[in-house]
């Protein structure tokens, strides 16, 4: 959990600082957003309703930056490289995944320290979950 220092005594987690559920909400359900309309990355959620995957998304965020821990109590240890193995991601459903989450970043609209952290977190996470370099 990332921890900025707020300006008084109090301190308070990213989650709280940036808006809490709301925020992540509104950043979840644009990326699904922008999924739905990409031709590489749709077809890799098995679902055709994007809901669930929002919602797992929604959670794994809310709980990352100190929010509620709901994603742990109903689905465990992330495991986020084991659980993406299934699909092919490579360098370009990489790029894609990123492109989506930019659009919803910045609809955020958060403070320059808050988004270059948020921002920082979502690229390191995308080049993790790289699992092939083949088309």
């Amino acid at each position: 959990m990332v921890q900025i220092q707020p300006s008084g005594d109090h301190q308070t987690s990213f989650y709280e600082q940036v808006g809490g559920r709301p925020t992540f909400a509104k950043l979840t359900r644009v990326f699904y957003r922008e999924v739905a309309a990409d031709e590489v990355l749709k077809p890799m959620y098995p679902e055709e309703d994007l809901g669930p995957a929002e919602e797992r998304l929604l959670m794994f965020l809310e709980q990352y930056w100190g929010g509620p821990t709901t994603y742990g109590e109903q689905r465990g240890h992330p495991r986020l490289r084991m659980r993406h193995m299934p699909y092919k991601i490579n360098p370009d459903a990489r790029d894609r995944w990123l492109r989506c989450m930019r659009v919803a970043v910045d609809e955020l609209e958060l403070s320059p320290l808050h988004e270059s952290t948020l921002w920082d977190y979502l690229e390191r996470a995308a080049l993790a979950m790289v699992n092939t370099f083949e088309d």
